[in-house]
């Protein structure tokens, strides 16, 4: 009887340990969702705004996971966003609550989801899935090898209520809350956990549109499922879609137009981007005698390899002309500085009294765009400038300006100035220096 005792507290302790141990190797961590309505519950019994910030800090941020940090890392999420969303769409919040709180019913399809990923690509690596509830800016997005699930948005379904969001986002969300988002968590995270295995993009829209349509390729031919994303069948039946992507890629300011947005384009269809570069991997791997290897080439495309790159795009012959030729077709057409009014480009002579900078244009731009920059020489060789217009035409854009004697200066003039058609104009760098 000595040795009854010690001997059942061992066993308890190794039993303690291991149930730590699997609780520490759990691949779908949801703490943060209870913690949040913890908080939540409080935060809306009491109007005092400094009890709200310190329910919503002590009960919800500072008990948070990794995920719940990585994802107001991801989306920029401050305390007053949550706040905000909270108090403003009450009606929202009720409708979305009993929805989140069924995490546990999806472990084993979030586990099969993973296990179907790896048997298209072995060399897949562990990444965890978290489930958090962030402030209205994403259902999903990844940091390194960390799933981050935003549920007040993925487990949304036809009963959330819309209602207390305006205008556009009210239709944008009223459209993504119909498709029963719910339906589709599992697809989703797959689709981000894809996300996890990436590499890096570089930032520009071919690069982004690949990313992800290729994470949604890869995800939905693992599960043997259909996209849930609207614009890949729209896309599909829809030649204009990829004759406007044609004309506007090398653009450089439209991301939001067909990624991750709900920018109002003239097919009234979200994300398009996504049909995109989901048709350029179905093409690859619907050519590829090795299913598998094409697989592994999608996963591993390097973006920062340009020929790389544009040996995937190219071979599809998606597109009505290879990236090379599009480039150059694009560059032709993009308008140009011409001259400056009042002196000579890299001159050394110019007078210091001068009091204007009028630029003029190959053709007239649209009148709205414009954006300046400093040069390689820094805001310290950039003129202090006490306004600027648009000449009659719109061929013309002046700065009004205060010139210092013998001094250098630069000035860019950048390629968010456009044409009606939203063609960027050719950077152009004017340098002068002032005489004593």
């Amino acid at each position: 009887m000595k040795n009854t005792v010690p001997l059942f507290i061992f066993i308890l302790s190794i039993l303690g340990c291991d149930h730590k141990a699997k609780n520490s190797n759990q691949n779908i961590i949801s703490s943060d969702i209870a913690n949040f309505w913890n908080a939540y519950d409080l935060i809306v019994a009491t109007n005092d705004s400094i009890m709200q910030y310190k329910y919503l800090d002590s009960l919800y941020i500072q008990k948070g996971t990794l995920g719940l940090k990585g994802i107001m890392k991801a989306r920029n999420y401050s305390q007053q966003d949550y706040i905000d969303a909270i108090n403003s769409y009450p009606k929202f919040w009720k409708s979305i609550r009993e929805n989140t709180l069924k995490t546990d019913a999806y472990v084993s399809e979030l586990n099969s989801g993973i296990e179907r990923i790896k048997k298209v690509y072995p060399e897949l690596k562990p990444a965890k899935i978290y489930f958090t509830i962030g402030a209205l800016r994403t259902p999903g997005t990844t940091i390194d090898s960390l799933v981050l699930i935003g549920s007040e948005l993925a487990m949304t379904d036809g009963n959330t209520v819309s209602s207390e969001f305006q205008g556009d986002i009210q239709r944008g969300r009223r459209i993504y809350f119909d498709s029963n988002p719910i339906d589709n968590l599992v697809l989703l995270n797959v689709h981000e956990y894809v996300h996890t295995q990436q590499k890096p993009v570089v930032n520009n829209l071919l690069s982004y549109v690949l990313h992800e349509g290729i994470a949604e390729f890869v995800s939905v031919t693992a599960l043997g499922v259909p996209s849930s994303a609207p614009a890949i069948e729209y896309g599909k039946q829809n030649e204009a879609v990829k004759t406007k992507f044609e004309n506007e890629l090398f653009f450089g300011y439209n991301r939001h137009e067909w990624l991750w947005s709900d920018y109002k384009n003239e097919f009234n269809v979200r994300d398009l981007g996504y049909y995109i570069g989901y048709q350029i991997a179905e093409i690859n791997y619907n050519k590829a005698e090795d299913k598998q290897a094409a697989i592994k080439e999608m996963i591993e495309l390097d973006y920062t390899n340009e020929s790389q790159v544009e040996d995937f795009v190219d071979r599809t012959h998606f597109f009505s002309k290879p990236l090379e030729v599009m480039y150059e077709d694009f560059d032709k057409s993009r308008p140009t500085v011409l001259k400056i009014k009042q002196f000579e480009n890299n001159s050394t002579m110019v007078n210091p009294e001068t009091k204007e900078i009028t630029v003029e244009f190959s053709e007239p731009l649209n009148g709205l765009n414009t954006s300046v920059d400093f040069g390689e020489l820094g805001a310290e060789s950039f003129p202090k400038v006490t306004d600027r217009f648009w000449e009659p035409g719109n061929q013309a854009w002046t700065l009004v300006v205060s010139l210092e004697p013998n001094k250098h200066y630069q000035i860019l003039i950048s390629n968010n100035f456009r044409t009606e058609k939203g063609i960027p104009l050719k950077p152009f760098l004017i340098e002068f220096q002032t005489t004593k």
